[in-house]
Order: structure tokens, then C-alpha cells, then sequence
């Protein structure tokens, strides 16, 4: 089912929190896709110089809409982890830690296999590298052993020239650029994240999810079957190497296997105030309530364009800068100029204007079609952006 067909209406969806009265539009644009049944649960945020002016939540947490979506509710966000596992990286770049034009070898010398002894730390962060997936065969129990599927991916060799394409990392970010920040911080990608972000901006976000939080997890509905017609790509294309080896199903974040796994690409579990909360950072000169994670440099080379064409992987037009999909007239859904965003797997959404001070955060359960972003993010950005132009 595509989101332009009907979907069966909820009964007595509401909505709370609070918004800012000049984003009243937005608050109407939510209650309708809650009306509608396109969205099931879901919620909103959005922070403007650090501050809160939009928190708003509803709908139901599962399917059989026996319990509400509630202000605590949590749920997997896919590859919004990826921006939080790039703070990470970001944070070490600031601190004179980790130098992003320098070979990723300096800081973890097995990657210089294989003839990836030249990468450099740029290019593993914006997807450019040439490692977007692992050599067959592998599994999902060899993506949850953490320290095998990260030898790995040092010991194979790139899939294309580094530096010259983008191909998605799609679930192997969080093992390549997380072992640069447990290698020089001597943290798990997990551990940093906890005790060096979440922790000082009291973020409600966690890779992977102690089961003593289960109750409040909102497990994600699979999006619409879509099926893939891989079949004219030559062998070896990257794409056939990236999705034929990492086959993920949506129902998986629900299994113990996941939930205790560390993917920094994949398994992040928050909402939209905690997601905006953190990356609001980006769009605040590098700090929020005191707390300062970057410095407005670093934020500036978040924005040194990588790469700016068809993905290898996703086959859609993306400029990426570093860390971060930047705005781009490829994407006319996405609000331009400085702007640094990405999504999760079924819509979930992302975007920092660093122009305007914006942060904008928006975490459902149902997923839909889309990979970075869905109708429905682009029509809460659209009721947000009305009201500032």
C-alpha cells in the first residue's frame, strides 16, 4: 500500500505535547496523517536555537492500537543512528583526536589491507570509501559479533575506487567509523555515546536497548513489500554486494539479538525530542544548555562536500558532505542551503538548517516506502517551513 491510497482511520487519535503557536499548521498536518491511519505512531520536534519550540507525540504505540503512543515511547530509528555514531567521530575531530584527511590506518593500522592503506577518515564517513557492505557470506549473527564482522571488513578490499562514488554503508557504518572512536577513545561506540552525549544533554537515546526499557519500545510496522529488480546489475556491483549480504528484515529489531547488538548504523533507539535534543548541537554553534560537544569549525566541515551524484547502493541522487546527506536541488523535499540530514529505513527524518538554527526530528512506527525520508516527513517540513519563509 502506497501512502497516497487510503488507509483504514484510527479512532480517537490524539495528539500531545506542546508546539509553538506560529507552528499550529504543523500540529493540524499531524493530527491528519494520525486521522488518516498513515501515520500510526509517531512523534515530532523541533528545536530553534537550542531551544524547544515544537514536542509533540500521538497515535498508538502498536498495531492492535491497544496502548498510546506516549511521551516516553521509544522506538528503533534505523539509520538516523548513523548521525549519532558521526557525532561521535565529529566530537574526536574537535578534540584534535582524530583528523579526518589523515588514512584511516593511522588510528586502526589492520584497515590497510587490501589495498585500503590510502582511505582516510573523510571518505569512510561520507560513504565514499569503496566498503559499503561485507564480502559474502555473511550473516545477521555475524553483524551482532561485533569484533568479527569489524576484522572483516579491514581485511577485504574496496569494491570500488575510494573517493570517487558514494556507496551507502548501509549497515556498517557504526563498525567502521565506531572502531575509529574505540580505538582513540578507548570507548565502545555504545559507551561513548552514552557517557559523552546522551548523558550530558539527558537525551533519551540508546544504541541497542536494555531490556529493563522493553516496556516502553514501539516496535516498528513493516513498510509495503517493494520488490527489487537487481537482476541487469553486472556481478559484483556494489549493490548486489550490500543488500545481498545484509538482508534485513523489519520485524528484526525486536529480538533480543538486536536489541543487545551494537550497530551504530542501525539500532539506535530514541524519539524525536531525544534525536532533535542531540543534534540540535549541529545547529547551535556546537553546544545546548551549557553543554558544548563541537565548535563551530568542526560544524563547518560537516558541509566540505564528498561526493555528489547517484548512490551505488541507493541508486538516488545524494550529495553527501561529512557524516551527513547535505541539501541539495537533487532533493527538492529538503530545505536548502545549509543543511545537513538523513533518515531511517521507512521515513524517519533528521534535518539540521544550520542557517535558520533549525532541528528538525520526526520518529514513527509505521514505516512507509521511502529510505531517507517518506511523503509524510516532507509534508510536516513543508508546515514547518511555510511558517518561516
Amino acid at each position: 500500500m502506497s501512502e497516497t491510497e487510503v488507509h483504514e482511520p484510527i479512532e480517537e487519535a490524539t495528539i500531545e505535547g506542546t508546539a509553538d503557536a506560529r507552528f499550529v499548521g504543523l500540529r493540524e498536518e499531524f493530527q491528519r496523517q494520525l486521522d488518516s491511519g498513515a501515520d500510526l505512531g509517531a512523534s515530532i520536534s523541533l528545536v530553534e536555537h537550542g531551544v524547544p519550540v515544537v514536542d509533540l507525540w500521538g497515535g498508538w504505540a502498536d498495531e492492535q492500537r491497544s496502548a498510546p503512543w506516549r511521551r516516553d515511547t521509544i522506538t528503533n530509528l534505523w539509520s538516523i543512528t548513523k548521525t549519532m555514531t558521526a557525532l561521535s567521530a565529529l566530537m574526536l575531530v574537535d578534540r584534535g583526536q582524530l583528523d579526518l584527511d589523515a588514512p584511516v590506518a593511522k588510528y586502526w593500522p589492520e584497515f590497510a589491507q587490501n589495498g585500503k592503506d590510502a582511505v582516510t577518515v573523510k571518505q569512510l564517513m561520507s560513504h565514499t570509501a569503496g566498503v559499503s557492505g561485507w564480502d559474502a557470506p555473511f550473516s545477521l549473527d555475524d553483524l551482532y559479533d561485533y569484533e568479527k564482522a569489524t576484522a572483516r571488513l579491514a581485511s577485504q578490499a574496496p569494491w570500488w575506487e575510494p573517493g570517487t562514488a558514494s556507496g551507502y554503508s548501509l549497515a556498517n557504518y557504526g563498525h567502521l567509523v565506531g572502531e575509529l572512536v574505540r580505538r582513540i577513545s578507548g570507548k565502545t561506540l555504545r559507551e561513548f555515546v552514552a557517557t559523552e552525549i546522551a548523558g550530558p544533554l539527558g537525551a533519551d537515546f540508546t544504541i541497542g536497548v536494555p531490556t529493563s526499557e522493553y516496556g516502553r519500545v514501539s516496535n516498528v510496522v513493516p513498510p509495503p513489500d517493494i520488490e527489487l529488480d537487481l537482476s541487469q546489475l553486472p556481478a559484483g556491483h556494489p549493490a548486489l554486494r550490500t543488500l545481498g549480504t545484509t538482508v534485513l528484515d523489519a520485524t528484526t529489531p525486536r529480538t533480543d539479538a538486536w536489541r543487545q547488538a551494537e550497530i551504530g548504523a542501525a539500532n539506535g533507539f530514541g524519539n524525536a525530542r531525544s534525536v532533535a535534543r542531540i543534534q540540535s548541537v549541529v545547529t547551535n554553534g556546537g553546544e545546548v544548555d551549557g553543554v558544548r560537544l563541537l565548535s563551530p569549525a568542526t560544524i563547518d566541515r560537516i558541509f566540505e562536500v564528498q561526493s555528489d551524484g547517484v548512490d551505488l547502493v541507493l541508486f538516488e541522487q545524494l550529495r553527501f558532505g561529512i557524516g551527513y546527506g547535505l541539501a541539495s536541488p537533487a532533493r527538492p523535499g529538503m530545505p536548502q542551503g545549509r543543511v545537513a540530514y538523513w533518515g531511517g529505513w521507512g521515513g524517519s527524518v533528521v534535518v539540521n538548517d544550520v542557517d535558520r538554527g533549525l532541528t528538525f526530528a520526526y520518529v514513527m512506527n509505521r514505516m512507509a516506502e521511502g529510505v531517507v525520508g517518506s511523503t509524510r516527513s516532507e509534508l510536516y517540513l513543508q508546515a514547518v517551513y511555510s511558517k518561516l519563509s
